[in-house]
């Protein structure tokens, strides 16, 4: 697949599926998100503009750049619309069944040569891929969170994934300006194996009384060399997702490590899930990404 202009689509507006459009419409590609909630889909392109106009204020984009890659981006609510489209990215809710009916209801309104990327980390590639009829062009790509400034993607083969699909998705990540990472399907492939065990033990040591969060993330700062800590990335990710990472990956993996501590549960049901609610470990008056 070349570097030139193509037609994708991003499924769910949330932070993650918002994120991974405002790579594509960066990029220069044609990018329609996808929702099926009025509501969510304007607060998703809402998410996306306001990172390239933070963008703009931070002296990184130019506002041409900017408007040009806003201009690239569409919403819509309906997945015929879809049809044009080249690559299609699903970062819907992590639920087996949901991304199988989504990939068999997209079968019959895209071209067969149509790639179908799943974002997942938690579930089968293969096991989503069993929702289309052609399960050879259905790859696994994970991009690490926030997308638009993480350049790390891995990609994961379903078991019926053909060399062609594989091969045609790194080249158009690269397109993306991405890294690849090849992994197996396997839950939490290489990222999330680490990290939803470490911000576990992050938790539980904040639980602990063993530092403060500011603590916490500056000695991972200063003495492990991250350049950010557990907590401002757990605010950033979202306490919903990283709960329902990080149960999905128990029940899968039965490891108690990857189990969420209490505090997560708490967080959640008050609704301090982070950056998009305005507040989780800290507070924000900007919900929106930063820009880059």
């Amino acid at each position: 697949m070349s570097k030139v202009s193509k037609t994708v689509a991003v499924l769910g507006a949330g932070t993650m599926g918002s994120g991974i459009a405002t790579v594509m419409a960066r990029a220069g590609h044609r990018t329609i998100l996808y929702d099926v909630d009025e509501g969510n889909l304007k607060r998703g392109i809402d998410t996306v503009h306001g990172f390239f106009d933070k963008s703009v204020k931070l002296g990184k984009l130019d506002a041409i750049a900017a408007q040009e890659a806003k201009d690239a981006l569409v919403g819509s609510t309906t997945l015929t619309d879809l049809a044009p489209c080249d690559v299609v990215v699903e970062a819907v809710f992590e639920d087996l069944q949901l991304k199988k009916d989504t990939f068999g209801r997209l079968d019959g309104i895209v071209s067969e040569h149509t790639l179908f990327h799943t974002n997942t980390s938690t579930l089968s590639v293969t096991g989503i891929a069993s929702g289309s009829r052609l399960p050879e062009r259905v790859v696994g790509t994970h991009y690490c969170n926030p997308a638009p400034l993480m350049k790390l993607v891995e990609v994961a083969d379903g078991r019926h994934t053909a060399g062609w699909a594989h091969k045609a998705t790194v080249e158009f990540l690269d397109s993306l300006g991405k890294t690849s990472v090849v992994t197996q399907d396997r839950p939490g492939f290489i990222v999330n194996r680490f990290l939803i065990p470490w911000e576990n033990s992050c938790i539980r040591a904040l639980e602990a009384g063993l530092g403060t969060k500011e603590s916490i993330d500056a000695a991972v700062l200063g003495g492990l060399g991250h350049p950010m800590g557990p907590f401002r990335l757990l605010d950033i990710v979202g306490m919903d997702i990283h709960q329902q990472v990080a149960t999905r990956l128990y029940e899968q993996l039965r490891d108690p490590r990857f189990f969420p501590p209490p505090m997560v549960e708490r967080m959640v049901a008050a609704g301090d899930l982070g950056r998009k609610t305005g507040r989780g470990f800290y507070t924000y008056d900007d919900t929106r990404l930063f820009g880059s």
